[in-house]
Formats: structure tokens, sequence, C-alpha cells
């Protein structure tokens, strides 16, 4: 059984941000010292980092969920909240990262390389950060946002400069334990290879890297096989050698039929037209095997290959072969255009982009749109109408007030943010200092029950106590109750006009 894992799925939970702190100062002689509400931790990030120990993405196959910590909520005194820890995961060179649709985030080449693929929440801030020249005492803090939450697809693509393509047992495995250090699986029988191999060889001051893939065959690229789960793996080479089995003891195979199989696999695959093409003409050491390669080699050549003649046993041919494989690589690399150093740019916001969009949607909803608006309403706690009320201030300076207008709002539309839907009314005034927590200008606006308080009411009306139980008539109506607690329902039957009540 392999333990080569080359695609696992990702479930990140980045860390959420700590709760901001409501807290007054108290010290003798000093009632009211003052906000001193710390502010909430930062919420650990999760980094993808390359390191080349790691070849493999084997143990996030068995640890797919991966969770940072929270940031702890600020305390009184001052006393801001800790960060949480962020998670520092280790991959392979070549990993590229993925969303589940297939939009690439990131392709991490390069030892050290790395990438923020989940951002922790921000902390909320505490009343002491919150207080101004209105607000000096505010009695209400910011919420911790949340952290990133997103499932990712981690794909190694081995970085390689030679791939080896072939058919089963055509010696491919062979040929990369000669020519390196490398030590895969040989047998005599087909599909001995499960796993890519890579080989680092050295070619006078020339070094390179060579990879030997699973053995394809017709329709590898449709899943066949095993071709078409490892053909990624030489997506980033540069030269492709076609390893032929001048030897194959199946009389319907030729090395011509074997090539022109492979090219129509690597063509249905796609993306590997550009790359350099040698051939490699593998067992001359057995009689048959070097005669059929004099015979088909004038074929090959003619089709524009340049091809070599080698024998992995008695390492007949290496050397030339190795040395050809050197100078291609090196022809390739000089041909690729110089990789610059990467530059900060700064793009700074257009002057009449206001960080914020506003539609109205097919159910009349007005929806509005924007990483900061979003992100105020995370921290906002709805159960504090000082909170909300400094929501609407904030809103009020972005210009959300004046593009809801323009667009036709009327006070009581309903107004979508984010996960947030309510009745949207105009900001009335500049805030008034009160009782902390409150806001003078919502207590205007509350002449209507909430829907929370109707639908309170509704499940008060539909509760009966156990004693209007008791005396509740087959008809549903209630004929005497003595210590119930909810009003009396008495049946018209039971009224007397002659009744005056004393």
């Amino acid at each position: 059984m392999t333990t080569f894992v080359d695609r696992v799925v990702l479930h990140l939970q980045a860390g959420d941000g700590g709760h901001g702190c409501v807290s007054v100062l108290r010290e003798k002689f000093k009632p009211l010292g003052g906000p001193d509400g710390g502010d909430g931790g930062h919420g650990g990030s999760i980094t993808l980092v390359v390191d080349p120990q790691q070849h493999t993405l084997l143990d996030f196959h068995f640890h797919p969920h991966v969770k940072a910590t929270n940031g702890a909520g600020g305390a009184g005194a001052n006393r801001d909240g800790a960060n949480g820890k962020g998670l520092v995961l280790k991959v392979p060179d070549g990993t590229v990262v993925q969303t589940l649709d297939g939009e690439v985030l990131a392709d991490l080449v390069g030892i050290g390389t790395e990438f923020e693929v989940a951002r922790g929440g921000r902390g909320g801030r505490g009343n002491r950060a919150l207080a101004n020249t209105r607000r000096k005492v505010p009695g209400f803090a910011e919420l911790g946002e949340p952290g990133d939450q997103l499932d990712v697809v981690l794909e190694l693509k081995s970085v390689a400069d030679v791939g080896l393509v072939g058919f089963p047992s055509a010696g491919k495995s062979s040929l990369i334990s000669v020519l390196s250090a490398a030590k895969p699986k040989i047998a005599d029988y087909p599909f001995t290879t499960l796993v890519p191999n890579l080989g680092v060889v050295q070619a006078g001051e020339q070094t390179f890297v060579i990879a030997d893939v699973p053995g394809l065959i017709p329709g590898a690229a449709t899943g066949k096989g095993l071709g078409m789960q490892f053909l990624r793996h030489i997506e980033r080479t540069s030269v492709l050698v076609h390893v032929l089995d001048a030897a194959t003891p199946e009389i319907d195979r030729d090395p011509l039929a074997d090539l022109d199989a492979i090219e129509a696999e690597l063509s249905a695959y796609g993306g590997l037209e550009d790359r350099p093409r040698m051939v490699v003409l593998n067992k001359i050491d057995i009689p048959d095997g070097r005669d059929l390669a004099d015979i088909v080699r004038p074929d090959l050549e003619a089709r524009g290959f340049e091809v070599f003649e080698v024998s992995a046993v008695t390492r007949e041919g290496l050397k030339e072969f190795n040395y050809a494989l050197a100078k291609a690589v090196a022809d390739f690399r000089a041909a690729k255009p110089v990789v610059e150093a990467t530059r900060v740019v700064l793009r700074p916001r257009a002057v009449d982009d206001t960080g914020f969009t506003v539609e109205q949607d097919a159910d009349g909803v007005f929806v509005v749109r924007g990483t900061q608006v979003e992100r105020w309403i995370k921290q906002t706690n709805f159960d504090n109408d000082e909170a909300i009320g400094f929501l609407g201030d904030r809103l009020e300076r972005l210009g959300v007030e004046d593009k809801l207008g323009k667009l036709g709002a009327v006070a009581g539309d309903p107004v979508r943010i984010g996960t947030r839907e309510f009745d949207w009314h105009p900001n009335a005034g500049e805030f008034i200092s009160g009782p902390r927590g409150t806001d003078a200008r919502l207590e205007e606006l509350d002449h209507r029950p909430s829907a929370a308080q109707r639908l309170a009411a509704r499940k008060a009306r539909r509760v009966r106590s156990e004693d209007e139980i008791s005396h509740m008539a087959a008809d549903g109506t209630v004929t005497s109750v003595t210590n119930s607690k909810l009003p009396v329902l008495v049946s018209d039957d039971d009224y007397d006009e002659d009744d005056t009540g004393e």
C-alpha cells in the first residue's frame, strides 16, 4: 500500500477575534474614572509554507480539519486580550492551492514561499478605544470578527526538470535508479511504479531533477490506469523523455506504436505541446532489443526526435544521454524570461470609490455590499441600543444613507448588510449622552413592537394555565377560573343581562 498522497481537501477555520470589554474605572474617590475596557485579541491565521523536508500531502490526508485558536476577550483596567496562535502548515514544493471550484489561489514554488490561506478575525475594540468627545463613557464594545472558514484543495505538482514517460515496464524506474541516487521499486510486472519518483542528477557542473511517473496506457488522459492521476507531475518539466521498450514481449506493440499512443495521451491532457522531446530506446542489452532499435531509429530521427540507445543494466549509452539531458535543460532555462523579484505594488483607492455598493433586489430589499460595512455589522452588538446608534453614525459618515436616499429608499424600507436585515430609518441628529447602553434616538423610533415582541405575545396567547385547562369545556371555552393568571374567557351563553356587576 502506497503512502504517497498528492491531492487532499482541507477544511480550514481561522480563529475568531476576541470581544472588546465594557468597563468603567472605579477607585476610591473616583466612582466614575472613565472607560478602561481593553480590546479583544486577534484570531490566529493559517499559513502554508514550502518546506524542503516535505515530499507528500500524507499528513493532511489523515488530518484534514485544521482550526486556529481564537483571540481572548479584553478585560477591565485597560487589559487587551491575547492574540490567537496562528498555525503554519508545511507543504511540499510545487503545491497548488485551489478552491473546490478549481480556482487557483496560489502556486507555492520555492523553498520558504508562504501563503496566508485563512485570515483570523480582528479583535473588537473595548469602550476605552471607542471613547470620544461625545461618547465619553461608551456603554458598549465591538464584537470580535469571525475568522475565515473555507475548504481548499491542495494539489502537488512535482518540481522536476525532466519527465520520463512511457508504457508500464518500459524501464523508467531502472533509468532513474542508475542516473540518480533514487531507489524506486523495480520488478518484472506492469505498474510496479505506483507513485512519482524524483531523483537529482549531476552532469558535469549541471544539476537537474528527473521525475519518473507511473506508466501510461491508451486512455490514461480519460482516467484509465494510473496516468491521469499523476500526469500533473510532469506539467512543470523542461524536457519530456519518451522511454520506449525495444524488447517488448508483446507482438502487437513496437516502439513507434508506443510513441504514437503516448503522444496522443499527452495531447489529450493538454499543456505540454511546447516541451522539447527526446527518445530513449531502452533494453538494448537484449539481442532482439538492439536489432529493433537499429530498425526504428531512422524513423524516429525522421520525425525530428533526438534518439539515444541505452541499457539500464549494462549502463551502455547513459553517459551521452545524461549530458544531452543536461544541455536540453540548460537551453530551456536560458530561453525562459528572467524572473524578477516580487515588487510591492500599491494601488490606492480611486477618488470616487466609496468602498461599498447599494442595489435593490427583486424582493425590494436594498442590499449594501462592501468589506468595511460588512465587518461593521459583524462587530456590532445588536442587543445594545448605543452600539446600534454608533453603527448608524458610521454608516451615515460613510455615505450609505445618502446613497439609499438617492435610490428612493424611505423610512421603513428593508435593508440588508451581510447577513443582517433591518428596517431603515434615517439617522435623526447627533448622539446625546444618556445612560450607558442607550440611545435616545432609537427610543423615538420604538413606537411599534419588534418581531421578537410580537412572537412572544403570540406564544403567550396560546399558552393556558393549568387552572384554565381543568375548567375548559369541550368547545374550548372556560366556564370559571379561580386562580388563573390569564384573562378569563366566558361564553356568551353565560352572560346575564340583569347582572350589573355589583
